[in-house]
């Protein structure tokens, strides 16, 4: 039995948190190169974790039952809460703190409006190695 390590569990809140803010994400189509069976294998391994947290807590003795399920059941509530805020209320506001002083100092960049951000940045690696290479071979030729 613990000795009462806090109410809610922490650990088990944040881990549910993660876990439904990453499956609404993926559901959304964040990762639009996944297939369906590759979408549901991606979500398999945040929701395990969740639970083996949920389970180690309790183990260790860290935390009761009710303390684990506790911060389960808050953090699913204010992960599906937080995902909807950023989607539907603060989803405007993304290009006015990009082009801010604040989003321009710390390099804060907007990928919400590009429908699959691993191809786009994959392409632009690719395009940005292709450039440099050719610049290279150009002043080469020239000296």
């Amino acid at each position: 039995m613990c000795d009462s390590h806090g109410w809610p569990s922490s650990h088990s809140q944040y881990m549910f948190f993660f876990a439904v803010y990453f499956t609404l994400l993926t559901c959304k189509g964040i990762g639009g190169i996944w297939n369906v069976r590759t979408k549901w294998a991606a979500l398999f391994l945040p929701w395990s974790l969740a639970v083996l947290t949920m389970y180690s807590r309790v183990y260790l003795g860290y935390h009761t039952v009710a303390q684990v399920f506790a911060g389960a059941s808050l953090g699913i509530f204010l992960g599906g809460v937080w995902f909807w805020l950023v989607n539907s209320k603060l989803f405007c506001y993304f290009p006015l703190i990009e082009e801010s002083p604040f989003g321009r100092f710390f390099y804060v960049k907007d990928t919400s409006h590009i429908s699959d951000v691993l191809k786009f940045e994959y392409d632009n690696a690719r395009a940005a190695r292709k450039n440099m290479a050719a610049r290279k071979a150009m002043a080469t030729k020239s000296s």
